[in-house]
């Protein structure tokens, strides 16, 4: 089992000593085009210079603007959740207020057209199951 580990460990090790190697570069007498890292005895070869690398820093590679880009979405997601999260607090404390006036007040009055007119028991056994249930579904 370590001597696989081993044996690909040093390979990959010594890969890189491999790439820097000179390439040769000949014709033969058929007129053949051939490279090779040695070059053959008796005939007229030349090197190949391998281009450098540009010097300075490397390019930024594309997608870094993608990661701003979906950084920005992510936050404008994050205050949009936020904000929902505070109108819906909004939304609990006011139906929380308005089930404590129901259950605690027995002679409530509503404006309806401009009068004032007082809630039957029934009236206000109902609008207090429905507030029961609106803070049941969506409150915590």
């Amino acid at each position: 089992m370590r001597l696989p580990i081993f044996t690909a460990s040093l390979l990959i090790a010594l890969s890189p000593l491999c790439l820097g190697a000179q390439i040769y570069k000949w014709v033969d007498a058929q007129g053949i085009t051939h490279f090779d890292a040695q070059p053959p005895q008796g005939q007229q070869t030349t090197t190949v210079v391998m281009p450098s690398p540009p010097a300075g820093k490397p390019p930024v590679p594309a997608r870094s603007n993608a990661i701003g880009d979906q950084q920005a979405i992510d936050d404008k997601v994050k205050s949009q959740v936020a904000e929902q999260q505070a109108q819906l607090k909004t939304f609990c404390e006011q139906a929380r207020t308005n089930l404590a006036k129901l259950q605690n007040n027995p002679r409530l009055r509503e404006d309806v057209d401009g009068e004032m007119r007082r809630l039957t028991d029934e009236q206000r056994q109902e609008r207090t199951t429905e507030a029961q249930k609106q803070i049941a579904d969506n409150c915590q």
